[in-house]
């Protein structure tokens, strides 16, 4: 159970990613969280849509297999695992918040999911 609450925490985690990268992109509050100037938010506009689609498919991944239960473990764990590495390539190429955010929620879902926590 502690590893379903927390594959949905990370799919929560990354459709809140998804609004703020494809509705709120250039607002303040999408600007102060990714911390980013007008200007670069406004040119960047387009491509941050993109980027939030692909976070909307791991998010959809993982609602996916909470839904099929016992039987979605692998889809779970699949998903899960590309949360972490986007997190860890996030981490080294754009910042360390990014860690903390993405890859350490996912592993302990991992973790949790792995133990049948």
């Amino acid at each position: 159970m502690i590893g379903n609450i927390l594959v949905g925490l990370v799919a929560l985690i990354h459709f809140y990613i998804v609004y703020l990268e494809m509705v709120l992109w250039d607002t303040p509050r999408a600007r102060k969280a990714f911390g980013l100037t007008p200007e670069f938010a406004s040119a960047s506009k387009v491509l941050a849509a993109n980027q939030g689609l692909y976070n909307g498919f791991l998010a959809a991944g993982l609602f996916w297999g909470l839904y099929l239960g016992a039987a979605g473990f692998q889809i779970k764990m699949f998903f899960l695992l590309c949360v972490a590495i986007a997190g860890l390539y996030g981490a080294a190429t754009v910042g360390r918040k990014i860690l903390f955010i993405q890859t350490v929620p996912a592993v302990l879902a991992i973790v949790a999911l792995w133990l049948a926590l």
